[in-house]
């Protein structure tokens, strides 16, 4: 299945500006990259967020979040984020906006 487009695009809109942002093939999907190291992106119809170690467990208590598991083996401190969880755009802003705050943490690429 091909990633959602509609989805991509409204995180393109969201990070637009965003200085050393860069647009990836990857998962069969998208990924959103700053400085190198993934936010977040679009797998099928779902987000995905890098949302780091420490607020894996917070991030996994929201009721439209999953592990981001795509071999049988989740990695942790990654979600995945239901269609539901990012309807309005202020759900998927402040998911987005989470990834963009974890990857600014690591040092670049």
């Amino acid at each position: 299945m091909a990633y959602d487009q509609a989805l991509a695009g409204r995180i393109r809109q969201l990070l637009a500006g965003t200085p050393d942002l860069i647009e990836k093939k990857m998962f069969g999907g998208v990924g959103f990259l700053l400085r190198g190291n993934m936010a977040c992106g679009v797998n099928q119809d779902k987000l995905i967020v890098r949302v780091g170690p420490e607020r894996y467990a917070e991030a996994l208590a929201h009721p439209q979040a999953a592990p981001f598991d795509m071999t049988g083996r989740a990695m942790k401190g990654w979600v995945f984020v239901n269609p539901e969880g990012i309807k309005s755009d202020d759900a998927l802003r402040a998911w987005v906006q989470q990834g963009v705050e974890f990857a600014l943490t690591l040092p670049p690429k």
